[in-house]
């Protein structure tokens, strides 16, 4: 195949529809990232075949597709479940989700352009109002496209893509946070950190300010884990 023929190849595979099993896996990641799938819930394939009028085939594919990023998990003869993360592996997955966000926010200060600074700050005046209606709902999900447009700003596939790849796996754990007492006003503050450091194109002070976004320190950690059902975590 020479390289026009791959070029087509890719580009017909970019704008491809895509398959039943594919929109499945999408909807089921979604569900479990906004808490409607918890983590130890059961996925039956007779009753998602049935819930999405669907044949068993594409339940089972996206039900692979799910297994191989770590959302959901197999119990041998208990089935397929969510993902319950252990008490250690969630804290440290968050130290990691700190690091990845504060290079993102380090990049963002060097590389991002006006556009993607106006970005950032539209979307969090939508915070600002999510919070003072008190609607933690819409505050989750707004907040996940400050952060999307934060990976955005730092112009970078690779470390954007790993830094996605691990929201999704503590999708579940991250929601709680949110309703954390005091948590989102928070949040409204240290996002202005961010945006001020990205402003001044200080990139130490990005970094700083996104890690400490992110990462669970002292009471804040004491409060969350405490918070956790028994259902949502395991201490090993």
């Amino acid at each position: 195949m020479d390289q026009d023929e791959i070029r087509v190849s890719n580009a017909a595979t970019a704008t491809r529809a895509p398959t039943r099993s594919e929109e499945l896996r999408e909807q089921l990641e979604q569900m479990i990232l906004d808490g409607r799938l918890a983590p130890g819930e059961r996925l039956d394939e007779m009753e998602l075949s049935r819930r999405f009028g669907l044949s068993r085939t594409p339940v089972r594919e996206a039900i692979k597709s799910l297994l191989a990023i770590g959302l959901v998990e197999t119990r041998g003869r208990q089935g397929t479940h969510v993902a319950v993360l252990s008490i250690p592996a969630l804290i440290e997955m968050f130290d990691v989700m700190a690091a990845l966000e504060g290079l993102c926010a380090k990049l963002a200060a060097r590389r991002a352009t006006p556009a993607d600074r106006a970005a950032m700050r539209k979307v969090h005046e939508e915070l600002v109002k999510a919070n003072e209606n008190g609607d933690p709902v819409t505050f989750y999900k707004v907040n996940q496209q400050f952060h999307d447009l934060l990976y955005e700003a730092a112009h970078t596939h690779f470390i954007a893509e790993q830094t996605l790849q691990l929201r999704r796996r503590i999708g579940s754990y991250r929601l709680r946070v949110t309703y954390q007492p005091g948590r989102m006003l928070n949040t409204l503050s240290e996002h202005v950190r961010i945006m001020d450091a990205i402003d001044a194109g200080d990139p130490a002070a990005a970094q700083k300010a996104a890690n400490e976004h992110v990462q669970l320190l002292g009471d804040q950690l004491t409060d969350f884990i405490s918070s956790l059902p028994a259902s949502l975590s395991r201490s090993q």
